[in-house]
């Protein structure tokens, strides 16, 4: 990841999903099949929908473990947080 001072850039990625719920099964995905890009930060993934993008819903938990490493269960979670994707079904 580049260093926080730096420019970043975010890509919104619009979908014709109807459910909050669809559009998270789709992150979910995306985050098991391109996990492995480190310029992609899946922590910080975010729905919305389209007419009130302000409004913002995490997908995930995203609370720093020991390490520095996010935890990767979704964001109503119980339980202790986790660092495994494995960890989060939907």
């Amino acid at each position: 990841m580049a260093p926080v001072n730096d420019p970043h850039w975010i890509i919104h990625l619009p979908t014709t999903f109807t459910r909050a719920d669809e559009a998270a099964t789709l992150a979910v995905a995306l985050r098991r099949s391109l996990g492995h890009v480190l310029a992609i930060d899946f922590g910080e993934t975010t729905l919305s929908e389209a007419d009130r993008q302000h409004l913002r819903t995490p997908v995930w938990c995203d609370h720093r473990l020991p390490g520095g490493s996010r935890c990767a269960r979704r964001a109503d979670h119980a339980g202790s947080c986790s660092a495994d994707c494995a960890a989060s079904p939907l």
